[in-house]
């Protein structure tokens, strides 16, 4: 089985532009992403998916593989899904630009599930704590699981509501995905739902057409910059 990770990479981020090319202790974002790939002992191959030729030229000036998308992708999974029409895998991964601390061992957990001929998508799920601030964070992604493993709903709310009973096993989401390619490329021609627009999460998208998405729980925490605010913590870990 041949799998290659593709990590999507756009300049003109609305809240951080020029994000993939940040400096972190001696290198940028991307070829940290890139690198901490690369460990995977499981993935064929490794390719940015970028459509700005800073990024592009940066990642040949590396030595890193490259392949410049179409500037109308309003999505990771879109960039991911035209690259994945061009290079031959059967599955492909999909990681975050935004991880520099990426961890070989989650892309080889999300590897390992595709063992099972029933995935086609899969994702990473962490457990967490009880922290109020935490819980309530809409920027922490939620998901329950269904007694399979697979989610039964992704939310930016503490789901579910703990009306009575205290101690529920609450897991956040980690936006690493992986997909069989034929599957990938039936993603990518859904239209967008409701239900995705009012929660601005894309996994929905593919829960409300029908898809499964098997969520494998990790221990590894890897902490991503969204905004400039971000830095510091990633470096104190670099």
């Amino acid at each position: 089985m041949k799998i290659i990770g593709i990590i999507p990479a756009r300049y003109a981020s609305t809240r951080f532009p020029g994000k993939p090319l940040i400096d972190l202790k001696g290198k940028s974002m991307i070829q940290r992403v890139y690198e901490g790939a690369k460990a995977s002992s499981q993935l064929s191959d490794v390719i940015v998916a970028t459509d700005d030729r800073r990024i592009y030229d940066h990642v040949l000036g590396f030595g890193g593989k490259v392949f410049m998308t179409s500037e109308e992708h309003t999505t990771g999974t879109d960039r991911c899904g035209e690259v994945a029409q061009e290079v031959h895998a059967d599955v492909v991964i999909n990681i975050q630009g935004d991880e520099p601390l990426v961890d070989h061992r989650q892309l080889d957990q999300l590897c390992e599930t595709f063992k099972d001929e029933k995935v086609q998508i899969a994702t990473l799920g962490i457990p967490m704590t009880h922290d109020v601030s935490d819980l309530n964070d809409p920027n922490r992604i939620k998901i329950v699981k269904a007694a399979n493993g697979d989610a039964i709903y992704f939310s930016r709310s503490a789901i579910p509501f703990e009306r009575s009973e205290r101690g529920y096993p609450f897991m956040r989401h980690i936006g690493l995905y992986a997909f069989r390619t034929e599957t990938l490329l039936q993603l990518i021609q859904l239209k967008p739902c409701l239900l995705e627009e009012t929660e601005s999460l894309e996994q929905l998208r593919w829960i409300y057409y029908g898809y499964k998405i098997r969520v494998v729980e990790t221990n590894i925490e890897t902490p991503n910059i969204d905004t400039p605010e971000d830095i510091e913590k990633v470096l104190r870990n670099l």
